[in-house]
């Protein structure tokens, strides 16, 4: 197979038959062999029913649906693991972006040998105040923190070869850095392509300001994990054990000038009047407990299973 289009959804009952239409007339006229997943995310209008409705009549449509909304990144993780085609394609269901871009994109992987091309919108159709210029700041961000040279890390419209999407998993929020988490992985020819944007047709945006300032912290997140997630004691383990020795050596320092006053016969007050007694005593508590993060998060990741995050109630064509 060619090309698996993913695309996860969201109440989108009145594009999908166009979107459909669309991707289908690009496919027949480029003579790709291809799938198209839907990944119906917990909709409540008829989503599920126009998917049902295309899956009939056309065996390359298949369907996912959730038992209830788990989020994006849930959604491209179940339509991941069943993508069979050399090139996976995602992009959003609101026809917002272009199938006409596929066959650019899909040249890009298979010819060029780039492992994942990233969208870029460069002209948007979006609100400037609570989309473009939040958009702007969080790339940028971005790009210094991960060190990938991308404008657009949130364009839905990315092209993958196969075993990127086998090899990186994507839970809670992190569809956004999906380049990121392919670089942490050892695929290093990621790509960069201007596609066009167009304005949303139908419905509203299911995406508000606050997805920027989750994603801001979801970006601390991945950069915390990318030093650290496969050694947590490096990092809790460091910082507890240099506590620790700043509160012990503290702590031995009070005592010691404590008692060199008292056989000097010097007054001097007591160890609990002094502040920095209270110093001491938090960096050792603090160091320990840093030290046992570092030890538990250790177990954790030695005896953590490969546990989906999602309730998947039905399948169409697999």
């Amino acid at each position: 197979m060619d090309i698996s289009v993913v695309i996860p959804l969201l109440n989108e009952d009145e594009s999908l038959q166009e979107l459909y239409d669309w991707i289908a007339k690009v496919m027949q006229s480029n003579r790709y062999l291809y799938e198209v997943i839907f990944i119906d995310d917990g909709s409540t209008d008829n989503s599920w029913k126009v998917i049902e409705e295309l899956s009939e009549h056309n065996s390359e449509v298949k369907g996912i649906r959730f038992q209830k909304n788990y989020g994006k990144s849930q959604a491209l993780d179940a339509g991941f693991e069943l993508a069979q085609g050399r090139v996976v394609i995602t992009m959003d269901a609101d026809l917002q972006d272009n199938p006409e871009e596929i066959p650019d994109l899909y040249s890009l992987i298979v010819d060029e040998g780039f492992d994942l091309i990233s969208g870029w919108k460069k002209k948007r159709y979006d609100n400037i105040v609570t989309k473009n210029i939040p958009s702007k700041l969080f790339n940028a961000a971005a790009r210094k923190t991960s060190g990938l040279k991308l404008h657009d890390f949130n364009c839905g419209l990315k092209a993958y070869k196969n075993e990127v999407i086998k090899t990186v998993k994507v839970s809670g929020e992190m569809h956004r850095y999906i380049p990121v988490l392919a670089k942490n992985e050892g695929f290093h020819k990621i790509g960069e392509k201007v596609v066009q944007h167009q304005a949303r047709k139908y419905g509203e945006t299911k995406f508000g300001i606050d997805r920027f300032i989750n994603g801001f912290l979801d970006l601390i997140t991945i950069s915390f994990l990318t030093k650290f997630g496969k050694r947590p004691m490096h990092f809790f383990g460091l910082w507890g054990t240099l506590m620790f020795i700043f509160g012990t050596t503290s702590a031995f320092y009070i005592g010691a000038y404590k008692l060199y006053n008292v056989y000097k016969g010097i007054k001097t007050i007591l160890v609990t009047d002094n502040p920095w007694f209270y110093i001491a005593l938090t960096s050792m508590i603090l160091g320990t407990l840093l030290f046992l993060s570092g030890f538990i998060g250790e177990l954790i990741i030695k005896s953590k299973s490969d546990e989906k995050h999602y309730s998947i109630r039905e399948k169409l064509n697999f």
